[in-house]
C-alpha cells in the first residue's frame, strides 16, 4: 500500500481527471478500502481543496472550483504544452510579464529529467513588426472588457482615437466580442450612439464604472464574429469576407515565385515562366499596387477598373519621376 503522503497525491490527480468519482472506483483505482478514500478525501478538504460529496445510489466525490487556486497536478505532456503556451504568451503579449513569472515558477519545481526535456524545447515566438502606434494593453482593461461581455451589460469608456491623442466624447456600447487581430486587441460592440457596429482598439480604452444595465445580445452580421472581422478589416460591411476588389492578371513569371508572396490570392501555373494570379484589395488602387510589387511584365486579364488603376498609377509614377531631378529638387 502507498504511503499517506503520495496516496494523497494520486487521489488528487485522479479527481481532476473527471468531474466525477464513486467511492468504490477511486478505492479500485487505488487499492484501498472505502474507508480509507474518505478519510483521504478529508484530509485533502483539510488542505484546502473543494471536494464536494455527490449524491446518489453509489455516492462519490467532485472536486469543484474554490475561492482560491489550490496546488495542482499535471502529467509530462501536460507541463510541455503549459510550457509552449507560456513561452508564446512571454512574447510582446499583454500578459507577457506575467506569463515569464508563471514559467519561471513552473520550472523550477519541475523534476530534473523534465527539467532537461524542456531545456531542449527551444520556442522562440517572434511577432510581427509592431506599428509604430502600437500601445500595449493593460490587462485589467481586457479583463473588465471581458466581464463586461459575458454579463452583458452596457459599457461606457474614453476612447483616444490616436495614439497620444486625448481622449474624445465619452462612448456608450453592447459589448460582444473581445478579439485579436494581427497582435492587436479589439472591441466589437454596438455603438448605442451612433447605431451601428464598430470595433474598438482595446489600448484606447479606458472603461468607466459602473457598468450600464443588462441588454438582449443583437445578431452580428455575417452570423460569427470570424466572418464580420475579417470582412470589416477588408473593407466590407461585415457580412461577407471577399475583398471588395478583386481581379485576375498573367504575369511573367515562375508559380513558384509569386506563390510565396501572394497572400490569400490563387496562383495557377500555366507554363515555365508565367502564371495567373487573382487577387483582391481594399481599393483597386490598392490592388494594382499589390500586383505591381512583383516587378514583371503584367497582362491585365480583368475586370477594367484594375487597368484603369494601373493607367492611373501609371500616370502618377510618371509625374513622379519627372518633378524631382537628382540634385534639382522637386520642381515648381
Amino acid at each position: 500500500m502507498q504511503k499517506t503522503s503520495s496516496r494523497l497525491l494520486s487521489l488528487l490527480s485522479l479527481l481532476q481527471t473527471r468531474r466525477d468519482w464513486s467511492g468504490e472506483d477511486l478505492a479500485g483505482r487505488l487499492d484501498i478500502t472505502s474507508r480509507t478514500v474518505r478519510r483521504d478525501i478529508d484530509r485533502l478538504r483539510g488542505l484546502g481543496y473543494p471536494i464536494t460529496t455527490v449524491k446518489g445510489p453509489a455516492g462519490g466525490y467532485r472536486l469543484e472550483a474554490g475561492t482560491h487556486m489550490p496546488p495542482l497536478l499535471f502529467d509530462d505532456d501536460q507541463v510541455v504544452a503549459l510550457t509552449v503556451a507560456l513561452r508564446t504568451a512571454a512574447a510582446g503579449t499583454a500578459v507577457a510579464e506575467d506569463a515569464s513569472r508563471a514559467l519561471a515558477t513552473l520550472r523550477q519545481v519541475m523534476p530534473p529529467r523534465l527539467r532537461h526535456r524542456i531545456d531542449l524545447l527551444r520556442v522562440t515566438a517572434v511577432p510581427p513588426p509592431a506599428a509604430g502606434d502600437t500601445l500595449q494593453v493593460e490587462a485589467h482593461v481586457l479583463m473588465e472588457l471581458s466581464r463586461a461581455v459575458h454579463a452583458r451589460e452596457e459599457l461606457r469608456f474614453d476612447y483616444a482615437p490616436g495614439r497620444g491623442a486625448p481622449a474624445g466624447n465619452p462612448r456608450r456600447v453592447q459589448p460582444h466580442h473581445l478579439v485579436t487581430w494581427r497582435q492587436r486587441w479589439y472591441l466589437v460592440a454596438w455603438d448605442l450612439h451612433r447605431e451601428d457596429w464598430r470595433t474598438f482598439r482595446a489600448e484606447r480604452i479606458r472603461p468607466r464604472i459602473p457598468t450600464g444595465p443588462r441588454f438582449a445580445p443583437r445578431e452580428l452580421p455575417g452570423g460569427n464574429i470570424s466572418t464580420f472581422i475579417t470582412s470589416r478589416f477588408r473593407g466590407n460591411d461585415g457580412t461577407t469576407t471577399g475583398w471588395p476588389c478583386q481581379g485576375e492578371v498573367i504575369l511573367h513569371l515562375p508559380a513558384a515565385d509569386v506563390a510565396p508572396f501572394a497572400q490569400d490570392g490563387v496562383v495557377e501555373e500555366l507554363g515555365p515562366h508565367h502564371c495567373r494570379l487573382v487577387l483582391g484589395s481594399w481599393s483597386w488602387t490598392g490592388l494594382a499596387t499589390a500586383i505591381g510589387r512583383f516587378d514583371t511584365a503584367i497582362d491585365v486579364i480583368g475586370p477594367p477598373q484594375l487597368a484603369t488603376a494601373f493607367g492611373d498609377l501609371a500616370t502618377r509614377y510618371t509625374h513622379a519621376a519627372r518633378a524631382t531631378r537628382p540634385g534639382t529638387g522637386p520642381t515648381r
